[in-house]
């Protein structure tokens, strides 16, 4: 038995519904585990970086996404790759290519990463929802960690992903909210077209930042597992290896699904960007540190609206990426372990993946109510993130050129370009976070 298959002890779920034999897939069906991720890469922390952007450099930070873009679709679609052709998520992939010890290393530090964002995340939620609605702040972070982890465990996977689908639809608040703030297009087009570059420590830990929150390996790690749980959930599929009949049609779908997924991402970044930069920058306000100074900053300048829309949109995508982080964690912890794993089992059929899940989020709770800066954690996330990001990057990138893992299905050379190009830049972008930090 290889290390792979005595990783992955789960060949069949219980609780996800069959699709109908033969039924048609629209376009919109075949958005999904692309679709989720991308959204889930606008969380609180990520709304908090591009509202720093916006103020403090207005619209010279939107070239910053048409960089990422294609940076984000080469690492995700090369992960995504994995779980569907291999049928195993990335921690199986690792353990074909590293010894273990290396393995423990980078989900180790996944793991603590994702724990302090999801502490952050819950933080963020509850700060602004005390700003908008009133009440506490504690009560706000129990309760959105409580709702999240009880719809992880108790919901069918099958409907629990439509849940994730709908949240998405939240993001757009944003696009409200810079429809509603009176952008200078022509400016905004400038910005996103024509590279603005300053040599300055603020612009260039700005612009690490960007790279670090759009280019996260629990996103990678995500991905390609919910790829292999969309194997278990339709009885005719298989991994590609193993049914190459399916490759054409799938791989399609994987392209369409992650082009959409990091294009929504990114386009929903773009639009925070602009609208702190027409409302927050335009008007001196440059020092924005957290999302719920953000809001609070953009009601005079912008109107009850737009505060409304920003905080409502702060508290969708937070329920949208709590489950991936901790999701995300759980999948690689418990393929490192060999035990079974994944949402469309009932807890009592896979207690150990539960047991992580359940403390991911516990423990992120904590986080969130020990008082704690959000920023501060937020720091140490990125730090950790940086220095993970690159090797997990390599190991996708190896595992996804393997024929011991892909078998006849390697990635083709111009993903392959496109995807270590994505390495190379994370490489500058974790020098450039460990010289600023010690700086």
């Amino acid at each position: 038995m290889t290390q792979m298959e005595a990783a992955g002890p789960d060949a069949g779920g219980e609780r996800g519904q069959a699709e109908p034999p033969g039924r048609k897939e629209g376009w919109l069906s075949k958005l999904g585990p692309g679709l989720i991720t991308g959204a889930a890469d606008d969380d609180p922390s990520g709304i908090a970086t591009y509202s720093q952007a916006g103020s403090k450099f207005g619209y010279d930070m939107g070239w910053t996404l048409l960089l990422t873009y294609p940076l984000m679709v080469g690492i995700q679609l090369a992960s995504a790759r994995i779980g569907r052709v291999s049928g195993h998520g990335l921690t199986e992939a690792f353990l074909r290519l590293w010894p273990r010890w290396v393995v423990w290393l980078l989900v180790g530090s996944l793991v603590v990463a994702n724990v302090i964002n999801l502490g952050a995340d819950l933080n963020a939620m509850a700060d602004v929802s005390a700003l908008v609605a009133g009440g506490s702040k504690a009560a706000y972070a129990i309760g959105f960690g409580v709702v999240s982890l009880a719809l992880q465990i108790w919901l069918p996977y099958e409907r629990y992903v439509r849940v994730l689908k709908w949240l998405t639809l939240s993001l757009l608040s944003y696009v409200a909210v810079a429809f509603a703030a009176h952008v200078d297009w022509a400016a905004a087009a400038k910005g996103a077209l024509l590279p603005h570059l300053q040599w300055n420590k603020d612009f260039i830990t700005t612009w690490v930042a960007i790279l670090g929150t759009t280019i996260s390996p629990y996103l990678f790690f995500w991905q390609a597992s919910q790829e292999v749980e969309e194997i278990k959930r339709v009885p005719q599929d298989q991994a590609l290896r193993h049914a190459p009949a399916q490759a054409p049609g799938q791989l399609r779908r994987l392209k369409i699904d992650t082009w959409v997924g990091m294009g929504f991402s990114n386009a929903i970044a773009f639009f925070m960007i602009i609208a702190t930069a027409a409302t927050l920058h335009a008007h001196g306000q440059t020092s924005i540190e957290t999302t719920a100074q953000a809001a609070q900053a953009l009601k005079p300048v912008a109107g009850e609206a737009a505060f409304v829309l920003f905080g409502m949109g702060i508290v969708g995508t937070g329920l949208l990426a709590l489950p991936v982080l901790a999701g995300s964690a759980a999948y690689a912890l418990a393929s490192l372990l060999g035990v079974r794993k994944g949402l469309d089992h009932a807890p009592g059929k896979a207690p150990a993946f539960y047991a992580i899940l359940a403390a991911a989020m516990l423990i992120g709770l904590a986080i969130g109510l020990s008082g704690i800066s959000p920023m501060t954690a937020l720091v140490y996330a990125a730090i950790i993130n940086a220095l993970a990001s690159v090797p997990i990057m390599i190991g996708v990138m190896l595992a996804a050129s393997s024929r011991a893992v892909m078998g006849e299905l390697v990635i083709a050379r111009r993903l392959k370009i496109v995807g270590w190009a994505a390495t190379g830049v994370m490489l500058v972008a974790a020098v450039a976070t460990l010289v600023a930090a010690w700086s």
